[in-house]
């Protein structure tokens, strides 16, 4: 590498858990380009969101701030609007900055929040004529369709065929918009950072044909279902299941055809991941771009009998995490040091050598880690605040979190029990590890401020929450609000 600034290339997906990389260890799923970049980069196994929830883990990152410092905690929270982006320090380092696909900023998901230019793709749209791929989509005859990233409401979790064909689905159109980029940029002498964010594998999982066929329900592997599972529930699990429409009955059948459709979006993804490696070699830009691929968190998938994330489980809470940097980097290296979408912001930093002015960052360059020069200890997570509260600490062997409206404590071993079937707190023999690991947790929250959870040196008491006993009480209802929705002649005016 010359002494050009690095191109930057942050491939990011929603909902991604970390196990679901062929060569990384799950033998069913088909990733041939993502495994590509894991023999030719560093592959990070302990790997965490700083909240397993769409908008605060995206705002952690953006920003290289925990939720305690940056005060967004769920998808309903502000993100700042006092503090620079990474993205607004690489611009002003000399960097042409440009975002293709779903951000999920809030309040308003049009902002800019540093980018110097964005191609937008959100999932829920109030405003069709301002997003780029309906804009798009429409041009291109697809006018009658209200639902682009599959239906959701009552079909949240109902694998489903897409209503467009491959070339004018939207992680598709992520890829086209990817690959026009980097042809353009190429030509030019500007450093250039590319945020392309898919917006899938988050369901419904509407996976356009031939994709929907690439795995058979009957040959996916059953979920993680532990004896005595309900005691590894917490109050998000079972609401969660509630509004999803997941709490009446387990279908297995149906499970594994979640999967099945899952895993294709997916390798869909990795289909374009591939056109965008192969652009870069193309141009002859691939040596000279540092290329992160990661998620914002997990999803259940049936793993516990529950579906969604917010849950501090490895299904929800762990993400996948690769980092490509040539001549920078040795390649082909797993590292299970704890690390965190905290630690994006100073890692493109450092790559590029420039700063965030209004505040300090909560992470550290994993170049470093992978590099074997760092070493850190422990990360953490966070979703809501006080009474529906769950914080989280993880080191190489153990985790540790608290649900505040259940009052209870979970501690795995990570060695032991990697898949997390039974819950240690309880353990006697653990109680040191236990008291230790609160310890740091409290430690770490009191430091940021986050004291509002915490009484003395012990976790606040809340009333317990519950979920209704009604069945229909809390379904969720999440349709585009410009979807035509009177049918005459048929529907209520």
């Amino acid at each position: 590498m010359d002494n050009k600034k690095p191109n930057i290339l942050l491939i990011f997906t929603d909902q991604q858990r970390a196990d679901t990389i062929h060569a990384l260890g799950n033998p069913v799923i088909k990733t041939p380009n993502l495994d590509k970049l894991v023999k030719s980069g560093v592959s990070f196994t302990n790997a965490y969101s700083p909240s397993p929830v769409c908008v605060p883990a995206r705002c952690s990152m953006h920003y290289g701030q925990y939720p305690s410092n940056t005060g967004c905690y769920d998808n309903g929270y502000e993100m700042p609007r006092d503090k620079e982006s990474f993205m607004h320090a690489l611009g002003r380092a000399g960097y042409r900055t440009h975002g293709i696909g779903k951000c999920h900023f809030t309040p308003d998901p049009h902002a800019l929040r540093g980018f110097q230019s964005r191609e937008i793709q959100e999932e829920i749209v109030k405003e069709p004529g301002r997003d780029d791929y309906l804009k798009f989509l429409r041009q291109s005859g697809f006018s009658h369709i209200t639902d682009p990233h599959g239906v959701r409401s009552e079909m949240y979790y109902i694998p489903q065929p897409a209503q467009m064909p491959a070339e004018y689905h939207p992680t598709q159109w992520v890829g086209d918009r990817g690959v026009q980029f980097i042809n353009k940029e190429s030509r030019g002498s500007q450093p250039w950072f590319l945020f392309l964010s898919f917006v899938h594998p988050h369901p419904p999982f509407a996976v356009p044909a031939p994709w929907h066929k690439l795995y058979r329900a009957p040959l996916m592997p059953l979920p993680n279902v532990p004896q005595d599972v309900e005691s590894l529930h917490t109050y998000i699990n079972r609401i969660q299941n509630r509004y999803k429409y997941r709490d009446q009955g387990i279908d297995n059948n149906l499970l594994r055809c979640i999967k099945a459709y899952y895993y294709a979006a997916i390798s869909f993804i990795d289909y374009q991941v591939g056109r965008i490696l192969e652009v870069l070699e193309k141009t002859g830009e691939m040596d000279n771009t540092l290329i992160l691929f990661t998620s914002d968190h997990g999803e259940h998938l049936g793993d516990y009998n529950c579906f969604g994330k917010r849950s501090m489980h490895d299904t929800c809470a762990r993400v996948p995490l690769i980092i490509k940097f040539p001549n920078q980097i040795s390649g082909n290296q797993v590292c299970d040091e704890p690390v965190t979408l905290v630690d994006i912001a100073p890692t493109v930093l450092s790559a590029a050598n420039a700063g965030i002015t209004t505040h300090e960052l909560d992470g550290m360059d994993i170049a470093e880690l992978a590099a074997g020069s760092g070493r850190r200890k422990y990360v953490f997570s966070q979703y809501q605040r006080e009474e529906r509260a769950i914080y989280m600490i993880v080191r190489k062997r153990w985790k540790y979190f608290y649900s505040a409206p259940d009052d209870r404590e979970f501690l795995f071993d990570r060695e032991v029990d990697p898949l997390e079937r039974r819950n240690r707190a309880g353990v006697r023999f653990l109680a040191g590890i236990k008291q230790e690991m609160k310890e740091q947790l409290i430690k770490f929250l009191r430091e940021c401020g986050e004291e509002g959870g915490i009484e003395k040196d012990d976790w606040k008491k809340y009333p317990a929450i519950s979920v209704p006993d009604d069945p229909d009480v809390g379904l969720l209802v999440q349709d585009n609000v410009w979807a035509e929705e009177i049918i005459p002649g048929y529907s209520e005016e």
